[in-house]
């Protein structure tokens, strides 16, 4: 058993994907219509077949409340690797991301939290070594 897809709940998917692929990176892997909205994925660079970050839309009557206490409380939806956190947080900040939490060491790790424009908190984490 593996991971192929896993999901983010986004209040604009146009808006998730400009950030997603321009901002953080991620390259589109797949824009199917689906009713209303699209089945709308992104995935690292150079990962092709690799696991993909569904865009998705936030139309449930559960996922404003939920995703907004996240928010309210500073808790990340998810968490990306990446391998330098102060080297990501620094290159995010010059593209204007505004960060809830600067990079902080824990334990072996280092983290920063910042918002995705779309309705999320998102950590980066990274070893200290």
């Amino acid at each position: 058993m593996r991971i192929v897809v896993t999901s983010i709940f986004v209040d604009d998917q146009d808006k998730a994907l400009d950030f997603y692929t321009r901002v953080l990176g991620f390259e589109p892997r797949q824009d199917v219509p689906a009713g209303g909205a699209r089945w709308l994925t992104v995935g690292a660079p150079g990962e092709e077949g690799g696991v993909e970050l569904l865009l998705e839309p936030a139309g449930h009557p559960a996922v404003v409340p939920f995703t907004q206490a996240l928010v309210a409380d500073g808790i990340p939806f998810t968490s990306f690797a990446v391998d330098s956190v102060q080297d990501e947080y620094e290159r995010l900040l010059d593209l204007g991301v505004e960060f809830t939490q600067p990079p902080t060491q824990m334990g072996p790790m280092t983290t920063a939290v910042f918002s995705d424009t779309v309705g999320n908190l998102i950590q980066i984490a990274g070893s200290n070594g």
